[in-house]
């Protein structure tokens, strides 16, 4: 009996671990997209310190996962005590660094609010600018999801001009409404848009337009995180476990 119990707690252990494998190797395909994402994510996170550090650090710990996932598996085939042993330790630190990161993600929550990018918008943006990274990233979100702004055009008011803009041209080229929404696109009709004809421009806000974007990804990715330390706090049990049935 102790041996069919042994036997049953190796598979579920290898079970648990490749589960673990399989959200690393998720974790790890996210964060390398969204630091080598040609649609001008890359440029935004690495504006934002907090955004920067959390790319990198849901990318270290998807290639930890995926580590220890497979390490995991190898130890509960092979029932090799050590294997175990290093897999519970690293996996415990992993667990206890992934709550570190959800509480300073909760801390400092309000960096990533609709205030807090209005702010930065109208203290760096340079408008049609593309040599400045900041502006050129922001042209690039505002034409791909057809928005502008954080909140909208008024954003824009309290955005300095370029010299050779005119004063009338409160709106970026960027919230023009084009054909395609692409930078290849045609615009329907940019010297109005230019001098604020509201229906050739964009009048909704990139923050509710790509909040909505997103929103299922974001719930989609806060099931997978809570499911993540969900199946490493069983696979630390069953690891113990088996480290101890081991003869």
């Amino acid at each position: 009996m102790e041996g069919d119990c042994l036997s049953c707690m190796k598979y579920l252990m290898f079970l648990f671990n490749f589960f673990i494998f399989l959200g690393g190797a998720c974790l790890l395909g996210v964060g390398i997209w969204v630091i080598v994402d040609p649609t001008g994510f890359r440029e935004i996170v690495a504006a934002n310190p907090l955004l920067f550090t959390g790319a990198y650090i849901m990318l270290a710990m998807g290639a930890m996962l995926f580590l220890l996932g497979f390490l995991g598996c190898c130890g509960a085939i092979r029932e090799n005590k050590c294997l175990l042993l290093f897999f519970f330790m690293f996996i415990l630190l992993i667990f206890l660094a992934e709550l570190s990161a959800a509480i300073l993600a909760f801390i400092f929550r309000e960096n990533l609010t609709r205030e807090f990018f209005t702010k930065e918008l109208k203290k760096h943006y340079l408008r049609n600018n593309d040599t400045d990274v900041f502006s050129a990233t922001w042209n690039s979100v505002m034409i791909t999801f057809a928005c502008c702004g954080v909140n909208g055009p008024e954003d824009f008011e309290a955005v300095p001009h370029l010299p050779n803009a005119s004063f009338e041209e409160a709106t970026p080229e960027a919230c023009c409404q084009r054909e395609l929404q692409s930078r290849e696109g045609m615009f329907i009709n940019k010297e109005a848009c230019l001098t604020g004809v509201e229906r050739f421009q964009n009048r909704q806000g990139c923050y509710t337009v790509i909040l909505n974007s997103f929103e299922t990804y974001v719930y989609l990715a806060g099931a997978l995180a809570i499911g993540v330390l969900a199946i490493e706090l069983f696979a630390m049990v069953f690891a113990m476990c088996l480290f101890r049935g081991i003869q």
